[in-house]
């Protein structure tokens, strides 16, 4: 399986039991997150010393609901706190990763 050209192809990915070997750990933190694995999402998201891993670990303290946290890793993303539901930032999330 190669990697997705959209959020479409990425959604048809959903349905294995785990994301490809060769995407990047943005884009498998992601499918984890897609598929409501928040601790294998995080565990990739947490080593991502990057601002996209900053985003991604933000984006899931988010959901977890701890806007505290979520807050502090939006700022090292240099992004701002998300007034979008956590559907529409993860496909965000997803499609920048998918155009990197």
């Amino acid at each position: 399986m190669g990697i997705p050209n959209n959020y479409a192809q990425f959604k048809e990915t959903l349905m294995h039991s785990n994301p490809p070997e060769n995407w990047s750990e943005a884009l498998r933190a992601l499918w984890y997150a897609a598929k409501d694995n928040w601790n294998a999402s995080h565990n990739i998201a947490q080593d991502l010393h990057t601002r996209m891993g900053s985003w991604i670990h933000a984006y899931l303290h988010r959901q977890e609901g701890d806007d505290w946290n979520a807050g502090y890793w939006y700022r090292q993303a240099g992004e701002p706190f998300p007034n979008k539901s956590l559907e529409d930032e993860l496909q965000h999330l997803i499609e920048v990763v998918l155009k990197s």
